[in-house]
């Protein structure tokens, strides 16, 4: 297994310089040093910072991680006469090899013979990245800072706006208490319910009430529980599971698609780190079909998934109690079926439950309890057994939740799916020991296991006696085709590490993986103001506020500097729709990015039409929508299934922030995204209420997604829905 910081990473550098006295100034800040990137401490060849923002400047570069020691100053230029140079006072900065540890005194530069000395803030973030991980963000950066080839406006613009947020003149358009604006909201479910028993209902159990009648479940049990346990017998059936097929490496070989996730700098990733064992980076895939526009991605998928049959997918959690597999596991399948693909989650300890109670001690989980140990391979099969009787039905995605902690148990797993599904194992490890006391706790208080325990602190000491039971017979996954998440949800770096990964549908699923966090964060969701279009009942356009729209806007602000007064990294997305846009205006301090990707659904031939005129003119487009809304394409336009395949990188961008985000788009578009984190059917997405100034507050963490609206005021005119 390749290990993370080889001698192929790159060190990701970034310097920023803060001072609103220089921002004063005529004087351009610039960097120079030793290395030939920094310009070889000649003042002429020194890199410029960029602004970026109202007194901060930023540089980002990338040195081999292997180099010297970097040795720098900053410098100071006329910004029309770039031959004299102010350079920073004191020793030289330097940065070492793979060392994030830079000395971050002020710089200060004297800008006269006189007393006059201008102070600067200084920081400096350093990353190690992998190729992929450079090749990725150059491909985000290409396709979301080049101009719009559909309205000539930035993808990404952004406008910092730092003066005072208190300086708005709008806080006195809501009162200071905004529980005041409240509303009720639909039920999406409580972070106090328990996530495993959201998952499937285990059929098998409440139809029979006992065990499996597969004769071949039985013999694998046998086999696993009461044979042989020794390495030479784990072996002897590993042999029989594989058939002595030894993958190739042309097997091995594993495609990511980009998405396309844009960023409003240089799009640095995350901090997670790929190793992949006989990876290769396919950068330029061949017959891709020729398509175009929204449907591009659902076109590419097509081909690539290959027959119907060859589509069932296993994804088998592995991993110790409180690692944040159940957790994982929901996100995933809540992903999966938003993109519309068949996905259920099973989740073994409720099929345990059923069968065996709530009032199991920590004695039931002892490895050496051989009552204990068949007890829970059986309850393991039964979920197997209902998870692959489902997709003969026509499932597509089972997420097989578990421990899984024994090479026994998983060959189990793998035996019983041979020939009918493929099996990937995603393993969950987490060494934080901050984030395991607080999983622990959290899995304590919501778990039905310890429904009846009234003393919580006998609970707590009674699952980490069950974990250590668990840590005794723990075996990582060595074997077959795996995922392995390492320290990834403490937001302080980690690593994933990928083996024997291939095909679209895999690709995807690491490529959401790797950007997902437990980082607790809001997402607002808002429409924009009412529209002019909005006033005249038609669809699509790219009309101005009315007068309430313009109203909205103004409170919107306000509400949006009371709620997040106390975040300095919050950020602004909107469509690059003018009613978005326009709604956004008033908000200031906080970055504003657009996107094409949060445009309105396209209504094709239809756009400007009422549905009265719809109806008259076009009766057969107007009832064939009735029928169908989810998939019907306007002519020339898109259906919601197209819209979200879309809005796929937006979500992604959603899911790696950490800092709160507020999304100002359409209503069509927010139904896409407000089923994304409500876990809606699709067929419900097209008639989700989306009311225009409200505000959909998302809480995003680790007792998953809650969520209140907030009404700041009612609409004028009734609007329609696209």
């Amino acid at each position: 297994m390749a290990s993370s910081g080889g001698n192929s990473d790159q060190l990701f550098v970034s310097v920023k310089l803060e001072s609103p006295q220089l921002a004063e100034c005529d004087l351009d800040p610039h960097l120079f040093g030793s290395h030939p990137v920094a310009g070889s401490w000649d003042p002429c060849k020194a890199l410029p910072l960029e602004r970026a923002g109202a007194a901060v400047w930023d540089l980002s570069c990338v040195v081999p991680s292997q180099h010297e020691p970097l040795d720098f100053k900053f410098v100071l230029k006329k910004t029309n006469d770039s031959s004299q140079c102010i350079v920073e006072e004191g020793p030289n900065r330097s940065l070492g090899c793979q060392s994030s540890e830079v000395e971050l005194r002020p710089a200060v530069f004297k800008l006269n013979e006189g007393n006059d000395v201008l102070e600067c803030k200084v920081q400096v973030q350093t990353e190690m990245l992998s190729p992929f991980d450079l090749a990725a963000s150059w491909r985000a950066h290409q396709e979301y800072l080049q101009p719009s080839r559909v309205r000539g406006a930035n993808d990404v613009t952004i406008n910092t706006g730092l003066e005072g947020r208190a300086k708005n003149g709008f806080a006195s358009g809501l009162e200071l208490d905004l529980e005041k604006y409240v509303v009720p909201t639909p039920n999406m479910g409580s972070g106090v319910v328990y996530a495993a028993n959201l998952t499937e209902n285990p059929r098998s159990l409440l139809q029979t009430g006992s065990s499996s009648n597969n004769d071949t479940t039985k013999d694998i049990l046998y086999n696993s529980t009461k044979g042989d346990s020794s390495p030479n017998h784990y072996a002897k059936t590993m042999k029989g599971a594989t058939e002595g097929h030894a993958p190739s490496l042309e097997e091995h070989r594993t495609m990511f698609v980009d998405r396309g996730v844009g960023s409003p700098n240089f799009a640095r990733p995350t901090k997670e780190t790929f190793s992949a064992s006989n990876f290769k980076f396919d950068s330029e895939a061949k017959d891709m079909p020729a398509a175009e526009g929204a449907v591009a991605a659902a076109a590419v998928a097509d081909q690539m998934y290959g027959p119907k049959e060859d589509r069932k997918l296993t994804i088998v959690l592995v991993g110790l109690p409180a690692r944040g597999k159940t957790f994982t596991a929901a996100k995933l399948t809540r992903y999966l079926r938003w993109l519309g693909h068949e996905t259920k989650h099973f989740n073994v300890g409720k099929y345990r439950r059923l069968k065996h109670g709530t009032n199991q001690t920590a004695d039931f989980f002892r490895g050496d309890n051989r009552e204990g140990v068949e007890a829970r391979n059986e309850v393991a099969a039964l979920a197997m057994e209902d998870m692959l009787s489902w997709m003969q039905e026509g499932g597509q995605v089972g997420i097989f939740d578990a421990t899984n902690s024994t090479r026994i148990r998983r060959n189990m797993l793998m035996k019983m799916a041979e020939g009918k599904c493929k099996i990937i194992f995603l393993e969950t490890i987490c060494n934080d020991k901050d984030v395991l006391e607080r999983n622990i706790r959290l899995k304590v208080q919501q778990s039905p296991d310890y429904a009846e325990q009234t003393d919580f602190e006998a609970g707590v000491r009674d699952f980490k006696e069950r974990l250590a039971y668990y840590e005794k017979v723990y075996e990582p996954v060595e074997e077959g085709s795996y995922i392995k998440m390492i320290d990834m949800v403490s937001g302080k770096g980690g690593q994933l590490q990928i083996n024997d990964i291939s095909g679209y549908l895999p690709g995807r699923i690491v490529f959401f993986l790797v950007n997902c966090h437990l980082t607790p964060r809001p997402i607002l969701l808002t429409r924009h103001g009412e529209s002019m279009d909005n006033v005249g009942g038609r669809i699509g356009g790219d009309s101005s506020l009315s007068e309430a729209g313009q109203l909205y806007s103004r409170k919107l602000a306000s509400f949006v500097e009371k709620r997040l007064k106390s975040e300095r990294t919050a950020t602004i997305w909107t469509s690059t729709l003018q009613r978005t846009i326009l709604t956004a205006h008033p908000i200031i301090g906080f970055p504003k990015i657009q996107w094409r990707a949060l445009d309105e659904i396209n209504a094709g031939v239809c756009d400007g039409m009422t549905y009265d005129e719809i109806k008259k003119s076009k009766p057969e487009e107007y009832e064939s929508r009735k029928k169908d809304k989810l998939r019907y394409r306007y002519p020339r336009g898109e259906s919601y299934l197209d819209v979200i395949q879309r809005l796929e990188p937006v979500i992604i961008e959603l899911e790696r922030q950490r800092a709160p985000v507020v999304v100002i788009a359409h209503q069509a578009v927010l139904r896409a995204l407000y089923a994304y984190f409500a876990d809606k059917p699709l067929e419900e997405v097209p008639n989700i209420e989306i009311p225009l100034h409200t505000i959909i507050e998302i809480q995003m963490g680790v007792a998953g997604v809650q969520e209140k609206r907030y009404k700041l005021m009612d609409a004028v005119h009734p609007t329609v829905g696209l």
